[in-house]
């Protein structure tokens, strides 16, 4: 089982993205990214990556291995277990694979290895004192999700917190998360008030499928700028901190 590239018709939806919406200042709910956008976590996913593929009997420093971690950095941002659907085909080993990544990644975050990326926790609160809603959304099992939470003294710090399971299984570049938040949180009256933002080509054609107003890449993780526009990125910012600024209309 694979994902659906990106593809034209997919970057070009953002235009429309970006005309409906009524701006920046008009967006009611936000749906960041954890790894990458709003936690530092040093490419720990690689690392945990290693773990996997050696469950599997991939030698480190083959070509197999050399080959599949390079498809594992191309498809950042969408969840891990269809990666590894992806690499190793039988669902039997992808879930071998997924539970031996995951629990490697938990016990890095366990050993005090992810921070927050700078400006982060401040941005969410200035965000949620605007009066928005904040969900963090992952492409990590639910584990590891609360690891991290737990990791960082995060569990208050937003409305909700989705992981794929919560949304039927489904992660990006699918639209599932997203559209569960603006569902269970009723924080916005449509989707051109709801903004997407994350540091992956996936984050941002989960954002333009989902039909939101902003769709918003931050330079702070897997993929850059042109990455992040073909995907249909309706903006690019340096940072997660320099979200607040864009939704009073500062930038």
């Amino acid at each position: 089982m694979t994902e659906t590239p990106t593809t034209a018709t997919d970057a070009s939806t953002a235009t429309t993205a970006a005309t409906t919406q009524a701006g920046p200042a008009g967006i009611r709910l936000v749906v960041l990214d954890m790894a990458g956008t709003t936690v530092a976590d040093g490419g720990l996913v690689e690392r945990a990556f290693a773990a996997a593929a050696a469950e599997l009997g991939v030698e480190p420093g083959s070509a197999e291995h050399t080959e599949q971690l390079a498809y594992v950095r191309a498809t950042m941002g969408e969840s891990k277990i269809s990666v590894f659907r992806h690499l190793f085909g039988a669902e039997e080993a992808a879930q071998r694979a997924n539970a031996a990544f995951e629990k490697a990644y938990g016990e890095l975050v366990d050993d005090g290895l992810i921070e927050p990326v700078p400006g982060a926790r401040e941005a969410v609160e200035a965000i949620r004192a605007s009066g928005r809603t904040v969900v963090l959304s992952t492409g990590f099992a639910r584990v590891t999700q609360d690891a991290i939470l737990d990791a960082l003294g995060w569990r208050d710090l937003v409305a909700l917190t989705l992981c794929p399971a919560d949304a039927g299984g489904r992660g990006r570049p699918y639209p599932d998360m997203v559209l569960e938040a603006f569902l269970r949180t009723k924080a916005a009256d449509s989707l051109d008030q709801v903004a997407v933002v994350g540091d992956t080509s996936y984050d941002m054609l989960s954002g333009v499928r989902a039909g939101a107003g902003l769709v918003a890449g931050v330079l702070t993780g897997a993929h850059r700028e042109p990455d992040l526009r073909a995907a249909g990125a309706t903006h690019v910012l340096p940072s997660v901190a320099d979200l607040p600024a864009l939704l009073e209309g500062a930038r």
